[in-house]
């Protein structure tokens, strides 16, 4: 299954979309806050849009598609929630039209609360 998800998540990366691309701009080569975020990462069984590990975060950007897929999104966020991971969901549209308040939300959460103590010093629980 970990060659599987590996294959998968290159694929995702080379197939990103449009709001992925703008956020990942943002987010890449520690831009935002010095924070280190990693893309299309596998984590356990899913492969998440982005993730701090650092701090915890794993951020989701949901198209269209996530309507339909509402229990499987409940189900991996409340894995990862398990896992010491906090999830963040932000719709594509928002992230076109409103980055910079998907941003300060994001800052918000890595700031602004305490680090999970269920994740490792170095933040890579659950890899």
């Amino acid at each position: 299954m970990g060659i599987i998800l590996t294959q998968a998540a290159k694929d995702l990366r080379k197939n990103s979309t449009d709001a992925e691309r703008f956020l990942w701009q943002h987010l890449r080569g520690k831009r935002f806050f010095g924070l280190k975020f990693r893309r299309q990462e596998q984590i356990g069984r899913f492969i998440v849009d982005f993730v701090c590990y650092s701090k915890g975060v794993v951020i989701e950007a949901d198209g269209g598609q996530h309507l339909q897929e509402k229990g499987k999104d409940e189900e991996r966020s409340q894995w990862l929630n398990s896992q010491g991971f906090t999830v963040m969901r932000f719709w594509n549209h928002e992230i076109l039209t409103n980055i910079d308040g998907v941003l300060e939300s994001i800052r918000a959460q890595c700031f602004e609360r305490p680090l999970s103590p269920t994740l490792s010093h170095e933040g890579e629980r659950g890899r």
